[in-house]
């Protein structure tokens, strides 16, 4: 039998990832006012903003900015989230209350270090902000466990997104790369939870891979509503330490391992089809990525 459902036979284990959870966050509990170059900071009434004040390289600050404009859509992805699992595991809707709350000052701290730092014209990034939030986000997965699916890659994601980025702010400014590691420590632990609920239930019934596949082959990030998303992309992938190759070795390679999709045996033939089409899509995408390196 196929389900999109989450099996409410989990329902005390994913309490146990839960509470685990809960004692993790709060042994690295943190104020996004720990993190920002408070003598930096200058009245723009009094100084107006200049081209000239900006001192890191144009990638990092679209990296950050991307970030940012990502971030600031918790609002929707709340909602979404928390549409998506009415009636479903009580503990899930716990989860996103707690992970609503750990993801609240993400983007305070991304925006208020940019306007800080004086490395955004303030009055651009303000119309940004606001029109990416008016857009809205409409994700393309509306059952709990696809949505779990898509939670879990969209955490790791943004985890190897931050800590590579981090890694190429360092040099430039060490604030901004502590802050970005913070950061993707959160997201490390939000993807923990979703990454294990969905391993738990592939162990308890293989042929959830009916729906996992979906997902897996349509995985796009939330930030793609924002204005000239794929332009900024480019520019990430080229001097920012994050595009497809990444993503690839990164992300999808370490969650196709992680679930070990290719030991599981469900019974369904279109959960056994969704599962081999993942394969295939790994083994394609890997191919790609070793042609590059071979010609790099």
């Amino acid at each position: 039998m196929l389900t999109n459902h989450l099996d409410f036979r989990l329902e005390p284990k994913v309490r146990e990832l839960y509470e685990e959870h809960k004692k993790r966050a709060e042994k690295i509990d943190w104020g996004y006012h720990e993190f920002l170059p408070w003598d930096k900071a200058q009245d723009f009434r009094r100084v107006p903003w200049e081209e000239s004040q900006v001192t890191l390289p144009g990638s990092v600050i679209t990296a950050v900015e991307t970030a940012l404009l990502t971030e600031v859509n918790l609002p929707w992805f709340t909602s979404y989230l928390d549409q998506t699992f009415k009636g479903s595991l009580t503990v899930i809707k716990d989860f996103v209350h707690t992970w609503t709350a750990e993801e609240d000052q993400h983007s305070n701290l991304l925006e208020t270090y940019l306007l800080i730092t004086r490395n955004v014209n303030p009055d651009r990034l303000h119309q940004l902000h606001k029109q990416t939030v008016e857009n809205g986000w409409n994700p393309d997965f509306h059952t709990p466990f696809e949505t779990m699916v898509y939670t879990s890659l969209q955490e790791l994601a943004t985890m190897v997104f931050y800590n590579n980025v981090a890694k190429v702010a360092g040099p430039h400014d060490r604030d901004l790369s502590s802050l970005l590691r913070r950061l993707a420590k959160d997201e490390t632990l939000h993807y923990a939870f979703y990454r294990d609920v969905i391993k738990y239930h592939l162990q308890l019934e293989p042929n959830y891979c009916y729906y996992l596949g979906n997902v897996i082959m349509n995985f796009k990030m939330p930030g793609a509503i924002m204005p000239d998303f794929e332009d900024r992309m480019s520019i990430i992938a080229k001097e920012a330490n994050y595009g497809p190759l990444e993503y690839f070795d990164q992300v999808l390679d370490v969650i196709v391992d992680y679930w070990e999709i290719e030991k599981l045996r469900p019974i369904a033939p279109e959960a056994e089809k969704a599962r081999l089409d993942i394969l295939k899509y790994h083994a394609r995408l890997k191919r790609v990525r070793d042609r590059f390196y071979k010609t790099k």
